[in-house]
């Protein structure tokens, strides 16, 4: 019977400092709850969606309005997640990760990921404080868009589907067209 190791956000920093995830290559890792756990590769509609809304990020900010960051860490409590795109509060980062008080808008791009992205990672986000959580439900062509955190749980629970709009609350007039962003071109 094997016995786990809980890491600690500090003890994950550390290790990325001295490149111990360097042999692994290409894979992406993410420290949550005190586990390491791999990410699956993103697929061709997957990259796609990010494309998708990193254009519309930065078409609708400023480098006074936000920091847009893509597939980029920040430090959530104890936890080292990867989301996909991050609003963060408008300043260069430099030598410091942000954190979850950094964050204005959090968005995940899920198509195998969706249980995880809803349950677990939608706690762990309310629970550290990030203000604005969005999951791109990929299968089911719908954003669940979630808000007021009670410390636990987000408590505004909304899911917007195909062709609604929709805007994050810290900057209403950045208008996402969702038809188009689950519209996937043909080849």
């Amino acid at each position: 019977m094997g016995v786990g190791c809980k890491l600690t956000g500090a003890e994950f920093d550390s290790m990325v400092e001295r490149g111990a995830f360097d042999t692994i290559g290409p894979r992406k890792i993410e420290l949550i709850r005190g586990e390491l756990r791999f990410m699956n590769p993103a697929g061709p509609v997957h990259d796609d969606h990010i494309d998708y809304l990193t254009r519309w990020s930065t078409d609708h900010t400023s480098a006074q309005d936000a920091t847009i960051r893509v597939q980029c860490g920040f430090i959530c409590d104890d936890d080292r997640p990867e989301p996909d795109v991050l609003w963060l509060k408008p300043k260069r980062y430099g030598r410091t990760r942000p954190t979850a008080a950094d964050v204005m808008l959090l968005i995940e791009v899920s198509d195998s990921s969706l249980a995880t992205d809803l349950q677990e990672k939608a706690d762990l986000y309310a629970e550290s404080g990030v203000a604005e959580y969005w999951v791109v439900d990929i299968p089911g062509q719908r954003m669940h868009v979630m808000s007021h955190s009670d410390g636990h749980h987000y408590r505004h629970i909304e899911i917007i589907v195909p062709p609604n709009p929709l805007s994050p609350k810290c900057r209403p007039s950045a208008i996402l067209n969702t038809a188009e962003l689950f519209e996937v071109p043909r080849e």
